[in-house]
């Protein structure tokens, strides 16, 4: 039995310019921490050593790989030549909230069947592996960035290059700012499940076909890496300045990311104590990120009572097997 444990990720600026359409043009960059929330993955052979069974939100049990109908599954497994094997995945929050649970789950899928291959991989090779798994071989039109918060684990500076590598560099800052970062930064769930292709799918072509909203995303770029120089000078308030800037320009880059009601929690929030805030992914649905100033808060709870918190800290590691028998 092989049992790994892979972190969610929650972006605090550059989301979108990891989409290929716009690196590969102009260079991207993300900030976003892993958080002590998790992916994991059991496997171990199957009772039946002809069949693969399949646990998650449904079963499946199949005789053959390419009968198995969850693609990440199906693909990996075969990528690895790997079958007879009983499979599980269990996850601390549900898909399609925004916090990078689909390649959480793909960088946790490789590297348990990695281990249980006895084969070693690096981080970055697992981040690199996810990628190539998610977009180029199921055409999943998302980015670079969760894959490699998921592999990598922390809160981290990523770089994506023209030519398709990424750059890692972790955030340097004292522990005291580190700390106070945490318990001001406040996640309030909205409810329901986006589809992130979609919205991503409409993004990247507005970002090929409109400049204003290509450099829309550019100033998210700059944005970033003012936020990067803040955070290392301990300046941790102007993550909220950032988070702001960011969701007004985000909403204008596709349809669905943003709606009346979100516009609507977005002001109150503002009203009560937040400097700024976003949600999480590609938006539609999820989870709203804010920060507020400790002084702020019960001021901002009162006020936002109705969506209900999740408390979280941040993870400092990534994708990790937790069990081999």
């Amino acid at each position: 039995m092989v049992i790994t444990k892979t972190p969610f990720r929650v972006s605090l600026c550059g989301g979108g310019s990891d989409l290929p359409a716009f690196y590969e043009k102009n260079g991207g960059c993300v900030i976003s921490t892993t958080i002590k929330k998790y992916m994991y993955i059991t496997s171990h052979p199957s009772f039946d050593k002809q069949k693969t069974v399949l646990k998650y939100s449904k079963t499946e049990t199949v005789k053959n790989l390419e009968d198995i109908e969850h693609a990440i599954f199906r693909e990996c497994l075969k990528q690895e030549g790997l079958e007879g094997l009983e499979i599980t995945s269990i996850a601390d929050v549900p898909q399609g909230t925004g916090l990078g649970s689909s390649s959480s789950f793909t960088v946790g899928l490789l590297k348990n069947l990695k281990c249980y291959k006895r084969e070693y991989i690096s981080d970055a090779e697992i981040a690199e592996a996810a990628c190539d798994m998610e977009i180029k071989k199921l055409g999943n039109p998302i980015g670079k960035q969760d894959q490699y918060a998921a592999a990598f684990g922390g809160l981290n500076y990523y770089q994506f290059n023209k030519d398709g590598s990424v750059f890692v560099e972790p955030i340097l800052m004292s522990k005291e700012s580190y700390k106070q970062l945490e318990k001001n930064l406040i996640m309030l769930y909205v409810g329901g499940e986006h589809s992130a292709s979609e919205i991503l799918k409409e993004q990247t072509k507005n970002m090929v076909s409109a400049i204003d909203k290509e450099n829309g995303q550019k100033r998210i770029v700059d944005l970033t890496r003012e936020l990067k120089y803040e955070l290392e000078h301990d300046n941790i308030d102007f993550v909220g300045k950032s988070l702001d800037e960011n969701w007004k320009i985000k909403k204008t880059l596709a349809n669905g990311i943003s709606n009346p009601q979100f516009d609507e929690w977005y002001e109150k929030a503002i009203k009560n104590g937040a400097t700024g805030g976003k949600i999480l992914g590609a938006g539609g649905s999820g989870f709203f990120l804010f920060y507020v100033p400790e002084k702020n808060q019960e001021k901002f709870r009162n006020a936002m009572k109705d969506l209900p918190e999740m408390e979280f800290k941040f993870d400092h590691q990534g994708t990790t097997v937790i069990f081999v028998n």
